[in-house]
């Protein structure tokens, strides 16, 4: 599996990885975005960006890169970079089809993108991710499953999935909204010819939003690489918008950010193997990556997990965040 080279890792921050949900396209939903970004979000300012970004994760350690097929050019911007440097080979690449960038460079698009779990779709979008980034390619995520996605008891699309797997493709799935826990449990499930399907999962994760933890702890224990997204909520838990009790454990520990907290705080779960920052800026990633050093002792976990929301409120607060 490509998630075995981060096992035998030695640096600290090879279990952050950076995300490029925020980089890849002008609009998403992160608190902050106008001032990480600023007005110029051209195609060519957000390659540079990117770009400048890798090489600033993959410099100070990290060896693990997330795009998806709805992330506006992330894939190409990703790709353009890989071939630029031929000899950074010990990076796990990973990728997700089901959604589709409709936003047209836009950020007031009525609709940034549009979900769909059906085979026609996962045909032509490996064929599109096949054409940009071949075979650096590592692994191929479901994006967003929840309980009654179609992608779930698609037998067709399981038989095509596992042929890629069979080719060397590694195949997971990534989750979205309140029944997360649910729609993980409901993938484990999913057999071809008598074995799993699925050999990672990437879920929400947080200091607010902990409820997938048990199902996360499940799947780690049947072997699947945990990937964890939006550690820092989308920005929610980030400075100067983190809660009293996150500003609290940063200042206790001098010179660090909220966001290195909330990042630490998943670091800790047994179970987590690779934690994404989702940084717009390289000043963030720093930050971010400090999560790494960041030792939290018991009463500041616990008063950390005391944030803990019902998950019906967290992701209706998510689902009201503005895109930017």
């Amino acid at each position: 599996m490509p998630f075995a080279r981060l096992a035998t890792a030695t640096t600290p921050t090879c279990h952050i990885g950076l995300g490029l949900a925020a980089i890849g396209r002008p609009g998403y939903i992160n608190l902050g975005r106008d001032e990480d970004l600023g007005a110029d979000r051209t195609v060519e300012s957000l390659r540079a960006r990117t770009h400048e970004l890798l090489d600033a994760a993959y410099a100070q350690g990290v060896r693990y890169f997330d795009a998806a097929r709805s992330y506006g050019r992330s894939e190409e911007f990703l790709a353009g970079w890989l071939h630029e440097r031929p000899g950074i080979t010990d990076v796990v690449v990973g990728s997700k089809w089901g959604y589709t960038y409709t936003a047209g460079w836009r950020t007031d698009a009525e609709a940034h993108e549009i979900k769909d779990h059906g085979l026609a779709t996962y045909r032509r979008q490996r064929a599109e991710s096949a054409e940009l980034l071949g075979e650096r390619l590592d692994l191929y995520q479901i994006h967003s499953v929840t309980p009654d996605s179609p992608a779930l008891t698609d037998k067709e699309l399981h038989a095509e999935l596992a042929e890629a797997a069979a080719r060397g493709l590694t195949v997971g799935f990534s989750t979205s909204g309140p029944a997360q826990a649910g729609a993980i449990r409901t993938a484990l499930a999913v057999t071809v010819d008598g074995e799993p399907l699925f050999r990672t999962v990437q879920a929400t994760y947080n200091v607010l939003e902990t409820s997938a933890g048990p199902a996360l702890a499940e799947a780690h224990d049947a072997g699947l690489t945990v990937i964890v997204k939006e550690g820092m909520a989308n920005g929610r838990l980030a400075d100067p918008h983190a809660p009293a009790a996150v500003r609290a454990v940063a200042q206790e520990a001098a010179g660090l950010g909220s966001d290195a907290v909330a990042l630490a705080y998943v670091l800790r779960q047994p179970w987590a193997g690779v934690v994404l920052s989702g940084a717009a800026t390289a000043v963030q990633l720093a930050s971010n990556l400090h999560a790494a050093v960041v030792d939290l002792d018991e009463e500041q976990t616990a008063g950390l997990a005391a944030l803990a929301e019902e998950p019906v409120a967290y992701w209706a607060h998510r689902g009201q965040l503005p895109w930017h």
